[in-house]
């Protein structure tokens, strides 16, 4: 049985349609993740480097975080030992936009 054109040009396009939508979802959840930085992380943060900048924790040669895992990890122990009130997906969304932005792990 053979197929009509029209079958796969819709095939194609709701392809497109999937990836555009994960595309929002990610910018989202990005953006999503920075507020929750500057709102729960940052203050504490620019305490705890020279020259009150947060985000240098991120950055700086002797940081703890040296994998996708360990920052999982950190996020999800300051939120509990901080009482930070973050839910499960705030954690990934929190943990998303630090590795795009600070860390980059693979």
């Amino acid at each position: 049985m053979k197929l009509a054109p029209v079958f796969y040009v819709r095939l194609i396009c709701f392809a497109f349609l999937m990836f555009f939508i994960q595309q929002s979802i990610n910018a989202m959840n990005l953006a999503t993740g920075e507020n929750l930085d500057r709102q729960k992380c940052y203050e504490c943060h620019s305490k705890k480097v020279a020259f009150g900048d947060g985000d240098l924790i991120y950055t700086r040669s002797d940081r703890k975080v040296n994998t996708i895992a360990n920052l999982s990890r950190m996020v999800s122990l300051c939120n509990s030992e901080l009482r930070l009130d973050l839910f499960p997906e705030d954690e990934v969304d929190l943990v998303l936009y630090l590795n795009q932005t600070f860390y980059k792990f693979k």
